[in-house]
Formats: C-alpha cells, sequence, structure tokens
C-alpha cells in the first residue's frame, strides 16, 4: 500500500528513529510522536532555543530519503530572534518552529538531547615528559638602525640563534604579518611560538607563557578532545561529542559506501567533522577562560577511514581489497588547510598509520601502553565498531582489525543506545524467578521495583550483561537461541510472567516494563539481540585466536582493555560469553581512552611521535579479511561460550552452570561414551 500524499518521511539522526507523519506537523511534534530525543523546556513557545536541529544535505540511502531539497516551512522572525540569541553562530531550526513540508533527514546534535550522550573518554593519569612540538622562547631583537639591510624576520632569527641557539628556516605568514607590530609594542622584546624550533607560528610583545595544544582521538562514534597547556603539560578541559558522521552511517563500510554512491560525499564527511572538531576546541577553550585561536598545535588519531575523510582523501579504496591506504607516513598540515579554526599559523599532526584497517588510534594505544615492553604475553583490545587488537612483549608485535560491528556501542539491538544518562549498564538475573535488576548510567544503586520511568535503552556494557546473564540463568542456550516458552514457564514458574515476553513470533526477554521506562514502553531483549551480539563476540575473539596462531601460543598473560566501552566491562561476563580469550581476571585491567592518552603523549612529547611511527612498522599486521584462519575461529567462536574448557578462570569463579556444555566438550563427551 502507498503512502499517504498528506505523509513525509522524517528520519532523525544519530538515534536513527524515522516514521511517515502528517505534512506541516513540527519537527518537536514528529519527534516526539517516532520517539526521538529533542530538548525542550518552554513548550514550543519558541524561547529556550533548546530544540536546536539541523538538516542532513545530501542523500542518507540507508535511510531509504533523499533530501537534496531541505523541505522544512520558511523561518519566521520570532524563531530567528530565538536561535540569534540562544545559538549564536550557529546554523539550523528550531524543532518546535519548523514544519515539515517533504522528506528529509534531521541531525539533532548532543546539546539539543534530553539524554546527551555520556562519552566515557577522560583523560588518563600517566607521567609524560614535557616536550612539546610547540614551544615558547622569549627574544630581545636589536632595533633596526637606518642603513642596515635586515628586515624584521632577519633580525629575529639573529637573536633566537644569538640567545637560544635555535635557527628557524622560516616563518608562517600570518606571524610575519604582525611581527612588525608585536617588536614596537614590546620594544623588541617578544615572545616566539616556534614549530620544532624550525618554523615560527606567532609573535606576542613582552613575555607570554601560556601556549595551547589540541590532543583528539577521532573515533567513528565518539570524539574526545583534551585541550592541554604546552608549558606545564596540564590537561586544561576535555570535550567529546557524537561524531556527526554517524548520520551517513553507522559504520566505516557504511561512510565509503556513501562516499562511492554521492559526488559530494567525500566533502560532506570531512564538513561533518571538521565543524564537530571546531566546536570541540571552541568549546574547551571557553572552558579554561581562552579563545580557540589560542591553539597552536593538534594532534589527530583515528582509525584509516577517520583520517583519509579528515584530510579530505577518497577512502574507497579502504572499502575492498587490497585495502589501499594513500600513505602510511606521519603527517604535519597547517589547520587553516583543514578549515579548522585554531590560530592562523596552528599546525594539525597527524600520526603514522599501521595498514588498512589499523590506523593511528591503535598506534597511540600502542603508546599510550607499550605492550613491546611487557615481559608477559598481553593482548590489547581497543572495542568499537571495529576492534583494534595487539598481542605482543619484549619479543615482538602482531596486529590485527576485527569487524564486530555497532553492536557493543548499543546499534542493532532493540533497545539499544550509547552510553548516556539513563542507559543500563549493569544486570543481575536472579537464579531462581528469572527477574532482573538493573543498574543506570547516573545511578549508584540498583533501579527499584517501584522507581519512576527513567530507564531509555541498554548501552554496550548492559547488552553483554544482559546476554551473559541469560545464558548463565538458562534462558537462552550456547547456541543463542532462546529456550522454549513452555519450558521456560515450566522451570520458573508463574515469575516467568514478569519477564517472558513474545517478539516477531519468539520469545523475548523484558528487562524492565513500561512503568519503568522514559519511553513507556517494555525494554526488551529478543533472538536477534542476542545473535548480534553473537556475530560481534565471535569476530573479537577471532581476531585474538588469529594473533595467537601468529605468534604460536595458546594462552596470553595479561589483557589491557582500552577504550570507552572495553573500561565498563566486566572480565568475567566477557569471558563467560567467550568475548576475549581466558586470563586470570586479576590481570584483566582497563586502560580507559588509551588512544586518546596516546594522542596526548604526542602532543606534549615530540619525541614520541617518532616512536610511535616505530611502532607502527614493528607490528606484525593481519589482515583478517583475508585469512583463512579467521574465518575458521570466527564460525567456531559463535556459541556462548564456545568451549567451556578454554576458559578454566570461570570453573574457579563458578560462572557456567554445569548444563552449558559448548559443541566441542559435547562431541568429546559423546566419543568418551561411545556414543
Amino acid at each position: 500500500m502507498s503512502a499517504p500524499v498528506d505523509d513525509v518521511l522524517v528520519a532523525f539522526q544519530p538515534s536513527g528513529h524515522q516514521a511517515r507523519v502528517p505534512r506541516g506537523l513540527t519537527l518537536l511534534d514528529a519527534a516526539r510522536r517516532v520517539g526521538a530525543d529533542i530538548d525542550s523546556i518552554c513548550g514550543g513557545r519558541r524561547t529556550c532555543g533548546r530544540c536546536f536541529v539541523s538538516v542532513v544535505e545530501g542523500a542518507l540511502h540507508h535511510a531509504g530519503v533523499d533530501p537534496l531539497a531541505p523541505s522544512l516551512s520558511p523561518a519566521e522572525d520570532d524563531e530567528l530572534a530565538c536561535a540569534a540569541r540562544r545559538r549564536p553562530g550557529e546554523h539550523g531550526r528550531l524543532a518546535c518552529a519548523a514544519r515539515v513540508l517533504g522528506d528529509l533527514v534531521v541531525d539533532v546534535p548532543a546539546n539539543s538531547r534530553a539524554r546527551r550522550p555520556l562519552v566515557r573518554k577522560a583523560a588518563g593519569e600517566r607521567a609524560i615528559a614535557l616536550d612539546p612540538a610547540v614551544r615558547l622562547r622569549a627574544v630581545q631583537v636589536a632595533a633596526h638602525r637606518l642603513g642596515e639591510r635586515e628586515g624584521d624576520w632577519q633580525r629575529l632569527a639573529a637573536a633566537l640563534a644569538e640567545q637560544w641557539q635555535i635557527r628557524p628556516t622560516d616563518i608562517a605568514l600570518p606571524a610575519l604579518r604582525g611581527l612588525g607590530a608585536a617588536l614596537q609594542a614590546g620594544a623588541g622584546f617578544v615572545t616566539v611560538a616556534l614549530h620544532h624550533d624550525q618554523t615560527v607560528l606567532d609573535v606576542r610583545p613582552g613575555f607570554s607563557d601560556r601556549a595551547l595544544g589540541l590532543a583528539v582521538d577521532l573515533g567513528s562514534t565518539t570524539i574526545a578532545a583534551h585541550l592541554c597547556d604546552l608549558t606545564t603539560g596540564a590537561v586544561l578541559a576535555s570535550e567529546s561529542a557524537v561524531n556527526p558522521q554517524v548520520a551517513f552511517g553507522e559504520d566505516l563500510m557504511s561512510r565509503v559506501s556513501y562516499v562511492m554512491m554521492n559526488p559530494e560525499g567525500l566533502t560532506r564527511l570531512q564538513q561533518a567533522v571538521i565543524e564537530a572538531l571546531n566546536r570541540l576546541a571552541h568549546a574547551a577553550a571557553s572552558r579554561s577562560g581562552a579563545s580557540s585561536g589560542d591553539i597552536l598545535d593538534m594532534v589527530i588519531v583515528g582509525n584509516t577511514v577517520m583520517h583519509q575523510i579528515l584530510l579530505g582523501i577518497d577512502p574507497t579504496a579502504l572499502g575492498a581489497a587490497p585495502f589501499t591506504l594513500a600513505s602510511h607516513a606521519p603527517l604535519d598540515v597547517r589547520a587553516a588547510e583543514l578549515g579548522l579554526r585554531l590560530h592562523p599559523a596552528a599546525m594539525v599532526y597527524c600520526p603514522a598509520l599501521e595498514a588498512g584497517h589499523v590506523g593511528s588510534d591503535n598506534v597511540a594505544v600502542l603508546l599510550a601502553e607499550r605492550p613491546d615492553q611487557a615481559d608477559a604475553l598481553t593482548l590489547v583490545i581497543d572495542v568499537g565498531t571495529n576492534a583494534e587488537i595487539v598481542l605482543g612483549d619484549r619479543a615482538g608485535l602482531h596486529s590485527c582489525s576485527s569487524p564486530t560491528g555497532p553492536a557493543f556501542e548499543g546499534a542493532q539491538i532493540t533497545h539499544g543506545q550509547r552510553a548516556a544518562p539513563g542507559a543500563i549498564e549493569r544486570v543481575r538475573i536472579d537464579r531462581v524467578s528469572g527477574v532482573a535488576r538493573v543498574r543506570l548510567i547516573g545511578d549508584d544503586d540498583w533501579l527499584a521495583a517501584d522507581a519512576p520511568a527513567t530507564a531509555s535503552g541498554i548501552c554496550g556494557s548492559g547488552i553483554i550483561e544482559v546476554v551473559a546473564e541469560l545464558l548463565l540463568t538458562g534462558i537462552i542456550q550456547p547456541d543463542g537461541r532462546f529456550a522454549a516458552a513452555d519450558w521456560l514457564r515450566q522451570r520458573f514458574g508463574a515469575a516467568s510472567a514478569h519477564w517472558l515476553r513474545e517478539h516477531a513470533g519468539r520469545p523475548a526477554y523484558c528487562l524492565l516494563g513500561a512503568a519503568q521506562t522514559a519511553a513507556g514502553h517494555d525494554i526488551i531483549v529478543t533472538q536477534d539481540d542476542v545473535r548480534n551480539v553473537q556475530l560481534a563476540k565471535g569476530a573479537l575473539y577471532a581476531g585474538c585466536r588469529v594473533l595467537l596462531r601468529q605468534r604460536g601460543a595458546t594462552r596470553v598473560e595479561r589483557i589491557v582493555l582500552a577504550g570507552a566501552f572495553g573500561s565498563y566491562i566486566d572480565p568475567l561476563y566477557a569471558m563467560a560469553l567467550g568475548l576475549i580469550p581466558d586470563c586470570d581476571p586479576a590481570q584483566v585491567r582497563a586502560a580507559g581512552n588509551a588512544a586518546g592518552d596516546g594522542a596526548r603523549i604526542m602532543l606534549l612529547d615530540r619525541a614520541s611521535r617518532a616512536l610511535a611511527a616505530t611502532l607502527a612498522r614493528q607490528a606484525r599486521y593481519c589482515e583478517t579479511a583475508i585469512d583463512p584462519a579467521f574465518q575458521e575461529e570466527f564460525v567456531a567462536a559463535l556459541h556462548l561460550p564456545h568451549a567451556t574448557d578454554a576458559f578454566p578462570h570461570l570453573a574457579a569463579h563458578d560462572m557456567l552452570p554445569t548444563v552449558i556444555h559448548a559443541p566441542r566438550e559435547r562431541r568429546a563427551r559423546r566419543q568418551r561414551e561411545g556414543l
């Protein structure tokens, strides 16, 4: 049946909510109708400005919408006045005022959502040598005398050579433009900002001791930025945001596909991330009482697709074998060339890449964690839409990327979401009744049975725990299928009525009833949700096994879980699912945002940049996409867990009930019994 002619298709990003709504409805009412999260405290009176949104220009092929001509009612005077007052300098619309006239895609920024993303990518406490690429030097420059031929720049260079034994080779044009005025204002005494002691970036009259730098972890889903004082090494402010490119595709291959299918796709993706970086830089600088124009140096780490899109390099060669990089070498570029609104002469450093699917974010993790200096065989896993995995010790490093997909970040899960206040992050299921207890992000206590409606969905750590608990309780079987509904009713009795549901004709598990959710509907875990977790965990475990094979090892002695998601996984639950190899839980450590820490190390210690490039070349890279062992290990790892005899530490903690037997063990038992 065709859609009514007065209905239009509206899609909201990054939540992915979309539906046909009556033409003429306001965006705010449309969002409420489809369940998209848009904040508003003035009740649609066009006064608070909190419902500020923007239209995504260009085709969003995976949503089935082609908004080449944005279809909204014109902005009226009161809307324009509110936007100018509340959101100066930003381009967009108030959802309470804009009425839908045609199909379109709407981006809801983080600060326009009632439940704003809580991006857990804080700067870690690390000892970092302080020797930044950009340094300040105060110098007294001799005055120009009549008849002398040297210009201001030549006399500045001579003073730096004489007083600091520094011989710069050039001066940035913005610095040269202001050089004469700075010398005059400071009576010849100026402070110079130098990049690698070679290029003068800035000249300030008198003495100045403030130089700022920004370390950025450019993830495919989230971006984290740490503003640092280059003279003290202190982190002055940290800001984070959802990567706006999720509006064009949740995973990297979707974005590569978007570039392939749209002539302006690369430009749109690059501009989206550049604007996000500008907003983060401005927010971080404002929090520290500075301006983004004070930022002189920037280090950006990210996966290979993010790296090439940032630089405006077509990433389509990374979408198919042989996964060719434009260059794996580190790169220094001027921020202005990328459209970054920092100091006019600011520099951006993009560190070395490892290979087609392992980028500078993994190199930054190597720099922060240094597994090459470990005596124990160490597995470092940075869990994301793609999991970067490194296995190594002093004898050498092996690395790979494993296509886990976005399930661990809440995507592809019926009621999944990214980590934000109100998301379920911890789950325990009673072994007798089958009833769940949950804990939400932002709450220290487990949610009471009669608590008001607060829960909004399930984040990554929550989906890991609920699937593990369903397995340990016997509600799902080792092959991932829910037990038969009749058996569940018999096993758990009348209590099963509290949580047993049906979805698409199959059993499903209800974590929370509608009365305890912000959306007013049950939060459930379906058979498809379990299957998506199986696929993701199988890919991650297979990548670990492939590296162990290459190393000729069977077990690891130490595991480091990096990244925001890895920091909140319970190691025992991860092993209960077969997500990570067996290891003594005491030797499993969360490293926080190690990629961001590695970026900060490179920002504050210029010698570490060369070390990072060396580590990138030393790691022996395995391309899992063409390695036959990966497919073999992946298929074998789909069960939950796929081989309990491979997890002796679980037995020591009584994690697995005796009724669970993985396929290998069942075959071995049948052979022993002569069956």
